[in-house]
């Protein structure tokens, strides 16, 4: 099992004036300390129940270009990017960017999108969950149509694009993984068997995630698909990370397929955290599922 690192707070000391520094050295110590991916969130403001928008926020694939710069070895990407925020066309164009700029190291994370009031606050669009899964199977199909040798139009129901044009390619061929974040059975798991290269699930415990796996094979089977093509990943607050017991809990999800967890990048000295679970946590995180 890969430990990735998180960084979805920017409420540090000294914040703004002290987050170049502090991101830097993040970064630095998780690509030095062994994680194999280092990500932010993708919102304008913060989420609520971290303080809303009275908390700061960057912009995510601004961030992630800067952290590129950085690193050598990090996979990088957002957790996750509402399909609401961009176009896709564009929203391609960005992650072949920063593929490029981080030689071949960058993942599209997407999801449907969920945070209202700053859709609100930004004059953004938020159409209903019905839409916005409509408007995430064609985006999917454009980031696809944009990262292959068709350069042709496009014709859905949300969007029409003269032209998929994507010069240069991205690095990584055939293209940069794709994450599809959320649990919902229905419809996102039926797009992670359907596009995906990779799912995030949430730590709801291991029988519960295991069940969520069931599902997501099902949907596989229905596509004529086998689950080992698809990364499965989780995202736990990891603040017991150090702990046996947190070891313990992998355990369990390494045995039911999960080979990676995300842990969160803590204040007041997230470098200093992301070097001590490089050091104590990833060697034993390594051992467990080989």
């Amino acid at each position: 099992m890969k430990l990735a690192l998180h960084f979805p707070n920017f409420t540090m000391p000294g914040a703004p004036d002290t987050l170049r520094g502090l991101l830097g050295d993040t970064a630095r110590a998780a690509d030095e300390g062994g994680f194999a991916a280092m990500t932010v969130m993708d919102h304008w403001f913060q989420m609520i129940p971290m303080g809303g928008s009275a908390e700061p926020m960057l912009e995510g694939y601004t961030t992630l270009g800067y952290l590129a710069a950085l690193t050598e070895r990090l996979r990088l990407g957002t957790l996750v990017t509402g399909v609401t925020y961009r176009y896709p066309a564009l929203l391609a164009k960005t992650v072949t960017t920063l593929d490029v700029l981080s030689n071949g190291r960058a993942f599209l994370g997407i999801g449907a999108a969920w945070y209202e009031q700053e859709h609100d606050a930004y004059g953004v669009p938020f159409p209903p969950l019905k839409e916005r899964f409509e408007r995430l199977t064609e985006t999917l199909e454009i980031c696809e149509q944009m990262w292959s040798e068709n350069d042709g139009p496009y014709d859905g129901k949300h969007y029409r694009l003269g032209a998929t044009i994507c010069n240069p390619q991205p690095i990584q061929r055939p293209r940069p993984p794709i994450l599809i974040g959320g649990g919902g059975e229905k419809k996102t798991l039926r797009l992670v068997a359907e596009h995906g290269d990779a799912c995030n699930l949430f730590d709801l415990g291991p029988e519960e995630v295991g069940r969520k796996i069931d599902v997501l094979r099902g949907h596989c089977d229905d596509v004529g698909r086998d689950l080992a093509e698809i990364q499965l990943t989780l995202t736990t607050g990891g603040e017991d990370a150090e702990t046996d017991a947190f070891l313990t809990k992998m355990d369990a999800y390494a045995r039911l397929g999960i080979d990676q967890v995300w842990v969160r990048a803590a204040a007041p000295d997230p470098a200093g955290t992301a070097a001590r679970l490089g050091e104590r946590v990833v060697p034993r995180l390594a051992q467990l599922g080989a």
